[in-house]
């Protein structure tokens, strides 16, 4: 199953014969595959339903600074269609470090963990329940969470850490920023000149004077004025909205990450790189207990929870077969039909007429002779009949 949770199954195939000489069918690789990622789902789903009983113990108490990302990735369906697999990244913000080419100041977060599902915003959030539990979220000292702005995503953060310091992915914020200054600048050299102030504004100055530059973009000029001043309403009432979410330099001087790559990476370890190799659909069914063992495979977490997986497949094919045995008992059973036997037709015995006395014995005529019961005037006897003349 490992072998398949990191390649396509045809390939695991081969890799079992050549290092191993175990001959399976890629049919047979493919079942086992499911099954076990099914199991897995399974044991997580569980253990949500035991912490929302109160049921599961206290979860590890968390790092000083942990960082928390989510977004989606779509993945290739059979029939054509296409479907949103939301990945949740978990990790441990350490000290930032100055990258050598640059001279900047980076964050970066280790211990990374994986939660991925294909399923709505809603389901999601309760299911990753379980990740979040795992990782100590709710005792960690602070959680940053830098996401694009989707509005699922405040809802994931306001049901399991809400006091979370919230960051508009960089990236994310410096595109919309683009999209204004594309739309006005008609000379590209002008726009890159713009564009590169408004970042190094945007990262280490007030981002007000960012959103005050976009207010002075002077759409009026741009070969479409019209577009322009609807490009940069459109990005100032997003950004707007997300004032706080700004703080870039602020977050820089407490050792914040400022951007999503942790997810934006997640979601090609865990979802791409297995889920949408050339020619690859999925059955909506079979994607979730994929996902569940590239989670387990990339959190690094083989180890831990295999056992588990295979408790979980041993008490499914015991409670199979108790269903089987109890559906035995409850219903009687049916009786034998025997076949009807096999009966020869017989004709209906023809009445014999009675057995006549023998009328001569030893050469001597007996009572039965006609003579004898002519001479005895038996009632049955013959009347004599008439002598010829």
């Amino acid at each position: 199953m490992r072998l398949a949770t990191w390649m396509p199954f045809e390939v695991a195939v081969r890799e079992l014969g050549f290092f191993w000489g175990v001959s399976l069918s890629e049919a047979t690789v493919r079942r086992h595959a499911y099954a076990a990622g099914a199991a897995h789902v399974a044991v997580q789903a569980a253990a949500v339903e035991r912490i929302e009983r109160g049921e599961q113990p206290p979860g590890p108490p968390g790092p000083a600074v942990q960082l928390v990302s989510a977004d989606g990735a779509m993945v290739p369906l059979v029939g054509g269609q296409w479907a949103e697999a939301r990945t949740l990244a978990i990790g441990t913000v350490g000290p930032p470090r100055r990258d050598p080419k640059t001279g900047e100041w980076d964050v970066h977060a280790s211990e990374l963990t994986y939660f991925s599902r294909l399923a709505d915003a809603e389901t999601f959030s309760r299911l990753a329940t379980v990740e979040f539990w795992a990782r100590g979220t709710e005792h960690a000292g602070v959680v940053v969470a830098p996401l694009d702005g989707s509005e699922w995503l405040q809802g994931l953060l306001d049901a399991h850490r809400p006091d979370a310091v919230r960051v508009l992915d960089f990236p994310h914020a410096l595109q919309h920023v683009a999209d204004a200054g594309r739309a006005t600048f008609a000379d590209p050299a002008a726009g890159a000149a713009w564009l590169t102030e408004q970042a190094h504004r945007l990262k280490h100055d007030d981002p007000q004077r960012v959103l005050e530059a976009l207010r002075a973009l002077p759409v009026e000029a741009a070969t479409d004025p019209v577009a322009a001043t609807a490009a940069r309403e459109a990005t100032l009432g997003y950004l707007e909205k997300r004032r706080a979410q700004l703080r870039y330099a602020e977050f820089r001087v407490l050792g914040y990450p400022i951007g999503s790559g942790c997810v934006e990476s997640a979601n090609k370890l865990v979802v791409q790189a297995r889920l949408k190799g050339p020619g690859m659909h999925w059955a909506r069914p079979h994607v979730d207990p994929m996902l569940a063992l590239r989670t387990v495979a990339c959190s690094g977490r083989w180890t831990e929870a295999w056992p588990r997986i295979v408790a979980e497949l041993r008490d499914a094919v015991a409670g199979r077969r108790t269903a089987r045995r109890r559906a035995r008992r409850a219903e009687p059973p049916a009786p034998l039909s025997r076949p009807a036997p096999h009966r020869a037709s017989v004709e209906p015995l023809r009445r014999l007429p009675p057995r006549r006395a023998p009328t001569i014995v030893a050469g001597r005529p007996t009572a039965a002779h006609p003579w004898k019961r002519r001479a005895l005037g038996h009632p049955t006897a013959a009347a004599p009949t008439s002598a010829k003349s």
